[in-house]
């Protein structure tokens, strides 16, 4: 790893540490740590959540098999939460985790659903600018309105096809859809859906206006090739 990148990367960290500090307090859930937990502050408390525990997902995820993952403190569906009281968290952390989501409004409405009213929601989305993603086409919001009204399985294996041909490069057909096969049969986490900043604003601001979402954009930050976006709910 170049210098640029280490000094990169660990500003990067410095800017979510800042709103951190800034934002969180009490008693919270973190989503999907994996290897990269989010430092809090001293008067913060996070479990962590995430569909499988350690060994399992070090299975799933082969590249992170010398990583250092976090506990999972509970084993729950980080999309819906079911395990998670409603109202009882001040704040809940999804870095690197909507993006993942098959149906990322009703995945947003389950993480406001367990915090307690004022609770803040922290995000860090990678924007597809800077990333592998770069050549995919933002998910536009009817799309992700319309696997909110009728369920994401209709265009579960879309998503999974883009991703073999934009982000693996995969130009031969049989070859493609033998590794799309194997990732349905895997349920394996592609990046979903893809957004710029811009674009994720302009969806929060179509749950709030359309959906009746109960959240207040707090901030949203450009941090090298992610954006932190800073929610409260409202009610």
């Amino acid at each position: 790893m170049s210098t640029e990148t280490l000094e990169q990367e660990s500003l990067l960290y410095q800017f979510r540490r800042f709103f951190a500090d800034r934002y969180l307090s009490g008693d919270g859930i973190e989503v999907g740590a994996l290897n990269h937990p989010l430092i809090v502050p001293d008067v913060a408390r996070v479990k962590y959540v995430d569909r499988m525990a350690v060994p399992d997902l070090r299975r799933h995820y082969p590249e992170l098999a010398s990583e250092p993952l976090v506990e999972v403190d509970i084993i729950d569906n980080g999309e819906y939460l079911e395990t998670v009281e409603a109202a009882s968290q001040d704040f809940v952390i999804a870095n690197h985790f909507i993006e993942h989501c098959q149906d990322p409004i009703l995945t947003l409405k389950n993480l406001l659903r367990v915090l307690k009213t004022d609770g803040i929601l922290y995000l860090a989305v990678p924007d597809k600018r800077y990333s592998f993603d770069c050549d995919r086409p933002v998910t536009p919001f009817p799309h992700l309105l319309r696997d909110y009204e009728e369920g994401p399985e209709q265009s579960k294996r879309e998503h999974y096809e883009e991703w073999i041909r934009i982000v693996v490069g995969e130009k031969d057909e049989d070859t493609a859809e033998e590794m799309v096969k194997k990732l349905i049969k895997r349920d394996y986490s592609i990046h979903f859906h893809v957004w710029r900043s811009i674009d994720f604003l302009d969806f929060l601001i179509a749950l709030k206006t359309h959906l009746d979402f109960p959240l207040d954009v707090q901030r949203m930050f450009q941090n090298a090739t992610e954006f932190i976006t800073i929610l409260r709910k409202t009610r």
